[in-house]
């Protein structure tokens, strides 16, 4: 068994930007386009104490720029909390009508380690399990004396002294496992 594997992988930033719906980043769009739409068409025609232009266009770009990628963020929340096991009840209002974006930063505080499946059966386990809570495979290896985790290259047990080394017991398990 390769433990490696089981461990949380840390993913990739292009495996997180394909999170995000796509109905998310249709509503940016059009939140973007709207917030031009409002600027250069409806205020330059209406109100005749504007600022100059060129102050419009940097406005209208920072604001449009500031919702579309907030309203990305709330189409990664969804499909982020879902695959970590999170309310998504709970998560996608707070993240969306907290203001000052209180919720996005208090969903990435606290939100859960991603969720790994069992090998043997396949049932979502929260990282650092030891054993499935539904098969009771092996997830990790550990000590025989304390049942603490402990790498495989250990001789001895961090927590108790025990000598890995001379037991062989997670060593002869891991290798009855390969065959």
């Amino acid at each position: 068994m390769d433990y490696a594997s089981i461990e949380e992988q840390k993913p990739q930033i292009a495996d997180e930007i394909r999170l995000i719906p796509k109905w998310s980043v249709a509503l940016a769009v059009a939140i973007f386009a709207a917030v031009q739409a409002t600027v250069h068409l409806y205020l330059v025609k209406h109100d005749h104490n504007l600022p100059p232009r060129g102050f419009l266009i940097f406005w209208s770009v920072a604001w449009g720029t500031v919702l579309a990628v907030y309203t990305l963020m709330v189409g990664y929340v969804t499909r982020d909390a879902k695959r970590r096991g999170m309310n998504l009840a709970l998560w996608t209002p707070l993240v969306i009508f907290m203001p000052g974006a209180i919720g996005l930063v208090l969903y990435f505080l606290l939100r859960q380690p991603l969720l790994s499946s069992c090998p043997q059966c396949s049932v979502s386990v929260v990282p650092g399990m030891n054993f499935c809570p539904q098969c009771r495979f092996q997830l990790a290896p550990t000590c025989p004396q304390c049942q603490r985790t402990v790498r495989i290259t250990d001789a001895f047990c961090g927590n108790c002294g025990e000598n890995l080394a001379a037991d062989h017991v997670y060593h002869d398990e891991d290798q009855n496992r390969r065959r």
